[in-house]
């Protein structure tokens, strides 16, 4: 039977915790906790300035940003309803030109504005579809009709020349209100 002189450890200090070292027990204080989020939080605010400069930048700038000139159709080799799918402005871009009646089309950046789903055209409804969410959109505005998207697309200005249609450029969102 033990005894308290030949116990490695007091009794009065037996309650497992005699293996800690309590030294530095206190070395993340509430402040100290504090300082190290303000500064992480610090850190990341200005990683994070140059994006939000260059989106500031692209929102506040009135001039209008140069685009390609495209060719997308000529005239004579589509028929009022069709629709062509193209890329623009760049190669990843997917838009589609709708040859709505005779003397009147129009082209979108295919992409739903609600979660990026493509839009088909619907030849006997008149309309653009998303089928992930069952949004419709106005052929002649680019407006949303129906389901969750709440914003039109953006839509693809065009030129006739020549007996072809051109994309050239793309409204701005504010343009199309």
């Amino acid at each position: 039977m033990e005894n308290e002189k030949t116990r490695p450890i007091p009794l009065k200090d037996d309650n497992y915790t005699h293996n800690i070292n309590r030294s530095n027990e206190r070395s993340l204080d509430r402040r100290s906790f504090m300082k190290k989020m303000v500064g992480a939080a610090g850190l990341f605010a200005a990683s994070t300035l140059p994006w939000g400069a260059l989106a500031a930048k692209e929102l506040m700038s009135s001039s209008s940003k140069s685009y390609p000139t495209q060719k997308i159709a000529n005239l004579s080799d589509i028929k009022p309803g069709d629709a062509i799918e193209f890329a623009y402005p760049g190669e990843h871009d997917s838009a589609l030109f709708v040859y709505v009646k005779e003397k009147e089309y129009k082209a979108y950046q295919n992409a739903c504005t609600h979660l990026r789903c493509p839009v088909f055209w619907d030849r006997d409804e008149k309309e653009l579809l998303c089928p992930c969410h069952h949004g419709k959109f106005d052929v002649a505005t680019g407006k949303p009709l129906a389901g969750p998207p709440r914003r039109p697309l953006p839509e693809i200005m065009l030129q006739e020349k020549d007996g072809a249609v051109y994309a050239v450029g793309v409204k701005r969102y504010e343009e199309q209100l």
